[in-house]
């Protein structure tokens, strides 16, 4: 099935169940508004981005290139060196118990650096580097207080529909953009 059929077969699923794309697209800038945006602006999880910022300030493209084909080679078997230690960071650790206190509603949750790259995550994710993607260009690539609310797609491995929220993380002093958090919600779930 091609992306654009099932981005019509989760529409017309939904707007069977009485919810249409623009009240979807409401309720997920309702929820990023009222509940993510806050559950985001941890003092641990902040101060782990601004760390990897600095640790990563003098990766050029070539460097970010080589983590990315590492992380990609581990994802296949889901271990090895970069894995293990992302997933087993703080910050991974709080998005975890973060995804499981959404009882389904959330699917998976990263975090990214001011370069793109994973800082902690809820569960692997296929690449490492996510900077050429709207996920972080349309958050931290736009700047303070962006959020960005991805199209809904069908998603294999957990057989739902759903949709990605990505919202720019900020230094609390500056309220300058140091990063992003991508949150995957199971529109099924939305109440």
């Amino acid at each position: 099935m091609t992306k654009t059929s099932l981005f019509l077969a989760a529409a017309l699923c939904l707007a069977a169940a009485g919810a249409g794309a623009d009240e979807i697209q409401g309720k997920l800038q309702a929820l990023a508004a009222k509940e993510l945006k806050n559950a985001f602006n941890d003092p641990a999880i902040l101060d782990a981005v601004k760390a990897q910022n600095e640790r990563h300030a003098a990766l050029g493209q070539p460097d970010i290139d080589t983590l990315d084909k590492q992380w990609r080679a581990e994802a296949k078997t889901g271990k090895g060196a970069l894995i293990d230690r992302v997933l087993a960071n703080e910050v991974s650790q709080r998005l975890k118990a973060f995804k499981e206190s959404g009882q389904g509603l959330y699917t998976e949750i990263f975090v990214m650096d001011n370069r793109g790259l994973n800082v902690g995550q809820s569960d692997v994710t296929s690449d490492y580097w996510q900077g050429d993607e709207s996920k972080w260009q349309k958050t931290f690539g736009t700047g303070a207080e962006s959020v960005f609310v991805d199209e809904v797609e069908f998603d294999e491995s957990t057989q739902t529909y759903q949709s990605q929220v990505s919202i720019t993380l900020l230094d609390p002093a500056t309220r300058a953009a140091i990063g992003a958090v991508t949150i995957g919600v199971n529109v099924e779930a939305l109440q």
